[in-house]
């Protein structure tokens, strides 16, 4: 079993390409995770993990991230991403959404809201901090958005 996180950091990028895993790489890149091997990782923020910035890891680590993410190849097309952190307390786990889509950044916003307030609501837990970080792209050849919480120690 892996060590539990006890640090987090929120990024996001947009980005063109020639190709939609270049402008992916790209995104990666301008988010500030693009020199790292992401492991990605389902919704739930460990335990105690703390907002922590800026994101401190070697190139080539291994690090899991929970991240929403979009390519078009339509000029002219409005693409976003965004992810959310919710926390109840500071010695309870949070819960992160992700999200992307063909929209613009306060959409994409609102929607991380709605779910973050939805998963509290169904584990019974008090939404005390919610954290919302969303970037949206305007396609010129081959865009990218994205957004992400990385997880480290």
């Amino acid at each position: 079993m892996l060590s539990t996180p006890t640090k987090f950091t929120i990024v996001a990028g947009t980005a063109e390409g020639e190709t939609k895993l270049t402008a992916f790489d790209k995104a990666l890149l301008a988010a500030g995770i693009g020199n790292l091997n992401l492991l990605k990782v389902s919704s739930i923020l460990p335990p105690g993990a703390k907002l922590t910035e800026p994101l401190q890891v070697a190139p080539g680590s291994l690090l899991p991230t929970a991240f929403g993410t979009i390519t078009s190849d339509q000029p002219g097309e409005v693409i976003a991403a965004g992810v959310a952190v919710g926390i109840a307390s500071e010695d309870s786990y949070g819960v992160i959404m992700e999200f992307e889509g063909k929209c613009t950044q306060e959409e994409a916003e609102r929607t991380l809201r709605a779910m973050v307030e939805e998963a509290f609501r169904v584990r019974g837990l008090p939404l005390n901090k919610l954290l919302v970080k969303a970037v949206e792209h305007k396609v010129e050849k081959v865009g990218c958005a994205l957004a992400a919480v990385a997880l480290w120690y």
